[in-house]
């Protein structure tokens, strides 16, 4: 795996765990906010491997597309992207429930084991 795409996903997989721990912790909205940054910066890290590159968004459906995901992941995808504003700004919607925040961060898990598999 090349080194920058190897940096990316140590940096996906620590902001996984603190989603994680956050959501253990019940700071939903951090949970979710990690959830979204595991799942771009996972996402960045494919397109580094097999692009050499990657596109300055934070959309994640858009990343998932040009990696050539599955229409799974980008489901997945779609679920965990609203996640960038909604727990930055408080003019956005927030993400609703507590099962709202659960849906995000189990997405964002299955989206990073995806890439995971695809970086071995």
């Amino acid at each position: 795996m090349k080194e920058e795409a190897e940096a990316w996903m140590r940096r996906a997989k620590r902001d996984a765990m603190i989603s994680r721990y956050n959501f253990q912790g019940k700071i939903y909205d951090a949970a979710a906010f990690y959830a979204q940054q595991a799942t771009e910066k996972a996402l960045k890290a494919l397109s580094i491997e097999t692009k050499g590159t990657f596109r300055r968004s934070h959309d994640l459906v858009e990343l998932a597309a040009e990696v050539e995901a599955p229409s799974e992941v980008l489901r997945m995808c779609a679920i965990v992207s609203p996640a960038y504003t909604g727990t930055r700004y408080p003019d956005m919607p927030e993400l609703g429930t507590r099962e709202d925040v659960r849906n995000v961060v189990k997405a964002s898990r299955e989206v990073v084991k995806w890439v995971s598999s695809r970086l071995r």
